[in-house]
C-alpha cells in the first residue's frame, strides 16, 4: 500500500486490536489498495508507477510486512510528506512483479527480504524500515539521523532500518547458493537476524538471454554477403548495422546474442525500463570468444576487452524517441581495410548502434584493451559508415595508453578501431611542431621570392628571355605552385570535405611531380647546353620541353584522382592529441612507387649530370692552369654551376637517408633545405 504521509517517529503502543486499531488500517487501505496480487480496485491507477514516484523520494518508508500487528500513530513531529507505506505478503506467488516492488520470503524459519538492483541505485539511496511480528511495547529510535539494524524490542516485536546504500556494498555474487534457490537479479536481506547481513544473487556478469543465428536474421533481411575467408564488404557492414532497430523491437526479453556469420558476432540489450534506464557494459577474453553484460564497472577488469556505453547515451536516445532503448555491440573480425592498408589492432572492429545518431557526448563511451602487448603507437580511430572502405579518423575520440592496457573515450557511436602506426613512422609532436613552424616559415619566403622572380620577368625580360631563362621561369612557376598548395594543405584538410580533399591532394601531388620534372629538364639542358657549345638548334625546343614536363604529371595525377587514391592523411606523433591532418595519397604502395620511384629516376639523372659537369668543369681548369684569368673564370663558373645545381632538386635526396638514428635530422636538413629552396 503507498501512503502520501510517513512515519518518521512511530510508536508501537502497547494495545489490543480494538475498534480504532482496524478505523485507522482501514483508512490506510482506503488510500489505494495496491498489494500486487490484489490490484483491481485501482487498476486505472498503474500502482507500478505509483510505487516508483513515491520510492524514488529521499524520505524514509514504512515496510509493513504480513501479520503484522501493532498501531501507527500520527504525531506532531511528523514532518515527512512523501514517504511510502507498503505492505508485502509472504511467499508471494505472483510472478509478474515488476523489479521495484519488494518481496517478502520465509525460509527455514527465516524472513528474507528481497530487493533488485533498481533499489540499489546510488542516485537515489532509500531507507526502509521494515515492520513485522506482534508489538506490544514501544518502539523507539527510528529517526531520520539514525538507521539501525537491530532495533528489537521484543522476540515478536522486529523492526529493521535497511539503507540500500551501504548495507549490501560488501556482498558477493554467492553463485552456488543461488543457483541451489533457482533465483537471479535479487539481493536477499534476512530481516529475522539480529545482524545485518546481505546474499547476492545479482550476477554482474550475464550471458545474453536468447541466442540469434543466421537463418533468424535472414527472416528480416539481414545479411551479410561474403564467402568463407573473404573481407567483408564494408558498406554492407554498415548497412547492416542500421537496422539494428528493427532487430531490437523483433525480440522479447531484455537482451540477444546475435551471430551472422564468419568473424562477426555481436550483442543487444534493450532498456525494458525506459524510466530507469542505466549504462550498459559488454566485455569479452578474446576475440573469438563470447560477450557478456556486465553491470559493474568494478567487474571489468577480470575481461581483456569490454565497451561500456554510458546513461547519458541511452538518455539522448529516449530524447530522440526511439521507441525501444537499446544498445548494440558487433565485432568484425574480417572487415574491408582502408585505402591506406592501415593496421588494425587484432584485426578487430566495433561497431556500437542505438537506433539514432549520437554525439557530442560529455560521460564518453568507453572501449578498454587490458594486458594487451603491442608493437607501435595505438590511436583510436572512428569511421561514420560511408563510403565503400573505411576512412579512419580521430575525431571525437581521446586515445590513454598506459603501459599495455589501451582507452578509447569517445564522443559519438559509430565504427570503432584501434589503429597502429610503426614507431619509425612517427615523429614526436616536439619535432612535428618544429617542423611544421620551419616549413610555413620556409614556404611563405619562398613563395615571396619566387613571386618576385615571376613578376620582374614578366614584366622586364619576358621578351628578350634564353632558353635558359625560360626554363627556369617555368621550374619557378612549378615551385611557386608547389609551395603554395603545401602551405594551404593542412587547413584545406581542417575542413573534413572529402571532395575538396581530394582534389586538393591531386593539385599538390601534380605541382610537386611537375617540379621533380623540371628539374629533370634543368639538367638537360645544362648538359645539352655545354655540349652543343650554347648553340642548341632544335625545331621548337621549349615547346617540346613545356608539353613533356607539364602534361606528363598530369596524366599521372588525373589517373589516381579517377581510382580515388587521394584523401586525408594523417601524420602520427606521440601525443595522439598533435597528430596533423593533409590532403595526400593515401595508399602508402603507390606513394612509394609513383613519387619515391620516380624521384629516384629525376636524382640519378640530375646528380649524374652534376658531376659530369663538375668534371668537365676540373678538367678545363688544369688545362687553364697557367692562365690567371682564366682560373677566376673557371672558379666562378664552378660557383655559378653549384648554385645552378641546387635548382636539380638534388636536396631532394636526403629523404633517402631518413631512416634508422639518421631519420630525425635527416627531417630537419630536408625541411630546411627544401622549403628554403625558393
Amino acid at each position: 500500500v503507498i501512503g502520501s504521509h510517513i512515519l518518521t517517529e512511530p510508536s508501537c503502543h502497547q494495545k489490543n486490536m480494538n475498534w480504532m486499531t482496524w478505523v485507522f488500517f482501514v483508512s490506510l487501505l482506503s488510500i489505494c489498495l495496491v498489494s500486487p496480487e490484489t490490484n483491481n480496485n485501482c487498476q486505472k491507477d498503474k500502482s507500478s508507477d505509483k510505487l516508483i514516484k513515491c520510492l524514488s523520494d529521499k524520505t524514509p518508508h514504512l515496510v509493513v510486512v504480513d501479520n503484522f500487528n501493532g498501531v501507527i500513530s500520527a504525531q506532531k513531529q511528523w514532518n515527512q510528506r512523501n514517504g511510502c507505506i507498503i505492505f508485502l505478503k509472504k511467499n508471494s506467488t505472483e510472478k509478474q512483479l515488476k523489479k521495484q516492488w519488494p518481496q517478502i520470503e520465509t525460509k527455514d524459519g527465516a524472513s528474507l527480504l528481497l530487493l533488485s538492483k533498481w533499489h540499489f541505485n546510488n542516485e537515489r539511496p532509500m531507507r526502509l524500515f521494515v515492520l513485522q511480528g506482534n508489538c506490544t511495547k514501544n518502539c523507539t529510535g527510528l529517526k531520520d539521523s539514525e538507521c539501525v539494524f537491530n532495533h528489537t524490542v521484543t522476540e515478536s516485536c522486529q523492526v529493521r532500518c535497511l539503507d540500500t546504500k551501504t548495507i549490501c556494498e560488501q556482498s558477493t555474487y554467492e553463485e552456488k547458493y543461488c543457483r541451489d534457490q533457482q533465483v537471479k537479479d535479487k539481493y536477499f536481506i534476512n530481516i529475522t537476524a539480529t545482524n545485518k547481513g546481505c546474499l547476492n544473487c545479482a550476477n554482474p556478469v550475464k550471458k545474453p538471454e536468447k541466442e540469434l543465428d543466421s537463418d533468424y536474421l535472414n527472416k528480416r533481411n539481414m545479411t551479410l554477403n561474403h564467402n568463407v575467408g573473404e573481407e567483408i564488404d564494408a558498406a554492407q557492414a554498415a548497412g547492416f548495422m542500421n537496422k539494428m532497430a528493427n532487430l531490437a523491437a523483433s525480440i522479447n526479453g531484455s537482451s540477444a546474442a546475435v551471430t551472422v556469420g564468419e568473424g562477426v558476432t555481436g550483442i543487444l540489450v534493450r532498456e525494458t525500463d525506459p524510466v530507469n534506464i542505466d549504462e550498459v557494459s559488454f566485455a569479452y577474453v578474446s576475440p573469438n570468444d563470447s560477450m557478456s553484460i556486465i553491470e559493474s564497472r568494478d567487474n571489468l577488469p577480470q575481461f581483456s576487452r569490454s565497451v561500456t556505453v554510458s546513461k547519458e547515451a541511452f538518455e539522448k536516445a529516449v530524447g530522440l524517441n526511439v521507441s525501444v532503448p537499446f544498445a548494440a555491440l558487433f565485432r568484425f573480425t574480417n572487415l574491408a581495410k582502408d585505402e591506406m592498408n592501415s593496421t588494425v589492432f587484432g584485426n578487430e572492429v566495433l561497431a556500437v548502434e542505438m537506433g539514432t545518431s549520437i554525439t557530442n557526448l560529455t560521460d564518453k563511451i568507453s572501449l578498454n584493451f587490458r594486458n594487451m602487448k603491442y608493437e607501435g603507437i595505438a590511436s583510436c580511430q572512428s569511421w561514420n559508415g560511408e563510403g565503400r572502405r573505411p576512412n579512419w579518423t580521430g575525431d571525437g575520440c581521446r586515445t590513454i595508453s598506459v603501459g599495455e592496457n589501451i582507452t578509447c573515450l569517445c564522443s559519438h557511436l559509430t565504427f570503432f578501431a584501434i589503429l597502429l602506426t610503426p614507431p619509425n613512422e612517427t615523429v614526436s609532436s616536439y619535432d612535428l611542431n618544429n617542423l611544421t613552424i620551419i616549413t610555413q616559415v620556409g614556404c611563405g619566403l619562398s613563395i615571396f621570392f619566387l613571386s618576385i622572380v615571376l613578376f620582374m620577368h614578366f614584366l622586364l625580360r619576358r621578351t628578350k628571355a634564353s632558353k635558359a631563362t625560360r626554363i627556369l621561369i617555368h621550374l619557378v612557376s612549378a615551385m611557386f605552385l608547389l609551395n603554395f598548395t603545401f602551405l594551404i594543405n593542412s587547413y584545406v584538410a581542417k575542413l573534413k570535405s572529402t571532395v575538396v580533399c581530394k582534389i586538393m591532394a591531386a593539385f599538390m601531388h601534380y605541382f610537386m611531380l611537375a617540379t621533380f620534372t623540371w628539374f629533370a629538364a634543368q639538367a638537360f639542358h645544362l648538359w645539352l647546353q655545354l655540349y652543343k657549345g650554347g648553340k642548341i638548334l632544335i625545331h621548337h625546343y621549349i615547346l617540346k620541353v613545356s608539353i613533356t614536363t607539364w602534361v606528363l604529371p598530369s596524366v599521372v595525377a588525373i589517373v589516381l584522382l579517377i581510382i580515388g587514391k587521394y584523401g586525408e592523411q594523417v601524420i602520427y606523433t606521440n601525443d595522439t592529441k598533435k597528430n596533423v591532418a593533409m590532403c595526400w595519397i593515401t595508399d602508402s604502395n603507390v606513394h612509394y612507387i609513383v613519387n619515391i620511384g620516380y624521384y629516384v629516376l629525376i636524382f640519378l639523372f640530375t646528380f649524374t649530370t652534376f658531376i659530369i659537369i663538375l668534371s668537365w668543369l676540373i678538367c678545363l681548369k688544369r688545362t687553364n692552369a697557367g692562365n690567371v684569368q682564366n682560373i677566376g673564370r673557371n672558379g666562378k663558373s664552378i660557383v655559378a654551376i653549384l648554385g645552378l645545381c641546387c635548382l636539380l632538386g638534388i636536396t631532394w635526396g636526403f629523404a633517402f637517408f631518413a631512416y634508422g638514428v639518421l631519420r630525425i635530422p635527416a627531417y630537419y636538413i630536408f625541411t630546411v633545405l627544401n622549403s628554403f629552396q625558393g
